[in-house]
Parts: structure tokens; sequence; C-alpha cells
């Protein structure tokens, strides 16, 4: 007979690695997926872009259509509904006054019920300023002087009776309706008719026409996306951006090998180079703009030492718009001078991975040092040129401080600043999503791009 085997014990599942990744995830989530997907919505998503039509003048009765912003309509009929207190400061609204009073007819009995604000005069309130009596208004212009009193505030419902006019009636209750209007409107060829809510329309002065001014859905667009590529700032700063890229970034790369080269020598003082090579990380953006504007302004420092040389005999102009190259140069060594520690932080690290037993045993089969950086270090580097690559290309499409201190975001001008100029000088958040999608677009191609091209030996055979 066989031993009986014992049961199985049950392994714990380790947590840990779960609440470690989680802030990380919460973190994306927040601040990267949230505004990710808003922002597309926003590029893509016309709000308001189509008014619904009620089959009554309800909100909860069921559409019979749909009409387009800006369609004109001919309004047939309106009626008013109750309006919560939180809803008065809709634009557009129209409104009316129902007061509940009571009254004595021209029988002598008590009339109570609901008449139009328009129709009752208030001739005291209490403390509060709630109307608590009135009397009945004349009807200017009509031969019928009586009032009619309604079963509930809506000239729809039961009429329960009349007031002559200058009888005096006692308020019990007020309440503010918001007038639905019955609209016609001819759209693609087809007749389009039902209610809508006075909010959405822009009645006109006859009080027969009008236009839908804004709707209560929205819809797929292109159109933002049409006026960013119409939007004669968008050539210019997608060609000034990609210049800045083409130029910016070999220098950059070139400069921050050559620094990781130096560091990685160990000559005497190295440790001073690695500072000095990264003073650029902790200066901000509009910090290096303002730096460098003070050399290249007419009063600034390069002007100085060039008089202080005798070089020139009075001060250069190079910051204007008869001059935009000197503006590009000015952004190029700004930018030069700020990113290129970042760039080289990452090749210094990657450089520290290399094994100096493959670099000497490289020297000793005879090979040079331009032999050992074309063959040896730029082939083990290639992961961290993929990441120094992928970042710094991000962040030339983000070029914004530099641009707008050196070049005032008009004389020369890039996508970023022509995004914050849509949000903010023009308040066009939909066109400013636009902008921000295309970059994001461009910096993911870039990014496959180069996962592409700068592939190790492993990724390529893989």
């Amino acid at each position: 007979m066989s031993a009986p085997s014992s049961p199985k014990r049950r392994r714990k599942r380790n947590w840990a690695p779960y609440l470690l990744i989680l802030p990380s995830i919460v973190y994306l989530a927040l601040f990267f997926a949230y505004p990710m997907v808003n922002g597309l919505i926003l590029s893509v998503r016309e709000a308001g872009a189509l008014l619904t039509l009620h089959g009554e003048a309800q909100q909860l009765s069921l559409p019979t259509g749909q009409l387009p912003r800006g369609a004109q309509v001919s309004i047939l009929d309106q009626q008013g509904n109750l309006i919560s207190q939180d809803e008065l400061d809709q634009a557009n609204l129209v409104t009316e006054i129902w007061f509940q009073t009571r009254g004595q007819d021209s029988t002598g009995e008590t009339l109570e019920g609901w008449a139009p604000g328009t129709r009752i005069r208030v001739r005291e309130t209490n403390e509060s300023g709630a109307p608590v009596s009135g009397t009945v208004r004349p009807r200017i212009g009509s031969d019928d002087p009586l009032t009619f009193i309604y079963a509930e505030p809506n000239d729809n419902s039961e009429i329960v009776g009349s007031l002559e006019v200058q009888t005096p009636v006692e308020i019990l209750d007020q309440v503010t309706l918001e007038v639905w209007f019955l609209v016609r409107a001819e759209v693609e060829e087809q007749t389009e008719e039902g209610w809508v809510q006075s909010r959405y329309l822009q009645v006109f002065g006859d009080g027969t026409q009008g236009r839908v001014s804004r709707g209560d859905t929205g819809q797929f667009t292109t159109r933002y996306f049409q006026q960013m590529v119409n939007d004669r700032f968008f050539v210019p700063a997608l060609r000034t951006t990609l210049l800045l890229m083409v130029i910016i970034i070999p220098i950059q790369f070139v400069l921050a090998i050559t620094m990781a080269l130096v560091i990685q020598a160990n000559p005497k003082g190295s440790g001073l180079f690695l500072y000095l090579f990264t003073i650029g990380l902790g200066v901000s953006d509009l910090a290096v703009g303002i730096v460098w504007y003070s050399i290249f302004t007419q009063l600034g420092y390069l002007n100085s030492i060039l008089q202080g040389l005798g070089l020139i005999d009075s001060p250069i102009t190079y910051l204007s718009a008869t001059k935009q190259y000197w503006i590009l140069i000015a952004i190029i060594l700004a930018e030069v001078w700020r990113a290129t520690s970042i760039v080289m932080v990452i090749v210094v690290a990657g450089m520290q991975a290399i094994s100096r037993e493959v670099l000497e045993a490289a020297e000793i089969f005879g090979a040079g040092f331009w032999q050992r950086v074309r063959y040896v270090i730029l082939p083990l580097l290639r992961p961290s040129l993929q990441v120094a690559l992928i970042l710094r290309t991000i962040l030339a499409f983000q070029v914004f401080a530099v641009v707008v201190v050196l070049g005032g975001g008009d004389i020369v001008t890039v996508l970023a600043n022509e995004t914050y100029r849509q949000y903010y000088d023009l308040r066009n958040v939909n066109v400013a999503a636009a902008y921000s999608v295309f970059i994001l677009l461009l910096s993911m191609f870039t990014a496959v791009f180069y996962l592409r091209a700068v592939r190790t030996q492993e990724e390529v055979g893989g």
C-alpha cells in the first residue's frame, strides 16, 4: 500500500510587487493617461454641436430629431416649465414668473390658482422680499379685461376661473419657469420640429424667428485639426521645431559623447569637469532664456566684449524681426547649453556599464582610440543612446520658454508656443488640444523610429 500523500500547501501570494508598483500606476493614470484622454477628446469632439428636439416640452420626453448649432428656426409656440435656482445663470435663458393667488371673482366666490407674473402687480412684500399681495393688471390693447387663473403654473393647464381688473389678490407662492419653444427648421432638405429649452436658442426681436446658439450633445469632428493646419502660424512653427531638432540634437550628442569620453578617461580634475558639464540641469528654461537674452541684447555682454576688444564701433542689434537667423542661433546656443547635460548624464551612465576588460582587450588586439569608439563603445551604448534620443526629442518638441524669451513668440515660433497661444490668448481649448495631440503623435512616431533604427544586435536577431 502506498503511503498517503500529504496535502499540498497553498502557496501564499506575494503582494509586495503589486504594492510597490501601485503608486506608479496611480501617478500615470492621474498625470498621464487622464490628461491625454481628455486632450484627445477635446481635439476630436465638438461639444454642443447638436441640439435634441423633444416631442413634448419635457426633458424626459422622446426625442424627435436633432438640429446643428447655428441652424435657423421658426418659433411656433412656447410653454413654461419649472427650473431650479442652480440653473438660473444659463446663457440666453428666457424665464416666466407665476404667482399662486387667492381672490374673489365677479360672483364673489373665492378663486385660487396660478396667474402669470405679467398679469399681477405686486403691492406688498414680506421682510424677506417675497410678494404677499397684489392686484390684477389691466390688459393693454385687449377688449377682454379678464385674467385667467390656471390650475397649474402653465397656460396649457386647466382654467379654473378668471379675475377682473384691479381685483385684490393674496399671493401664496411664486415659481420661476423656463420657457420651452416649439421650433421648426429645414435640415438637409428635411423638416425637423420639436420642443427645445430657451437656453439653447437665440430668439430674434419679433419672437417668431431664432437660431440654435449651442447644442446639448457633441459629435465627432476633424474641424479643430483643420483649423490647426490652416492656422497661419502652423507651418512656421512646425518648420522651426523640426529645424531646431535637426540642428540641436546631433550637436548635443556629439558634445555629450565627447564629455562622457573625457570623464571616462578620468584625467586629473575629472570630477570638476562633471560638475561643470551638469550645471544646465539645475537651471530652468525661462532662466536660460533670460541669461542668453542678456548676452545677445543690444546692450548685452556680447556687444560689450566686442566693443571692448575694438572689433565693433557700435552695438549690433541681434534679436530683431529683420534678423531671424540670429534669433535661431541664440535659441540653438541656449538649448545646446541647457540640455546637453541631460544627454551627457545618460551617456555617462551607459559608458560606466561597459566592462574595462572589453576595452582593454580591444586595445591589446591593436584597436586605436577611434576604432574602440566606433566598434566597441558606440555599439555597446545603443540602449543608452535610444533612451537619450527619445527623451531629448520629446523635450525638443516641448521647447517653449527659451523661444518666447529670445524670439517673443511671434517672430520665431514653435509648436509648443502655438499650443499656448491657442489656449491662453485665443481661448480656443479645442485647437490647443489638437496642437497637443499633434505634438504627442510626433513624439510617438520619432520614439518608434529610434527604437527601430538604433537597435542592439540582440534586438536585431530577435
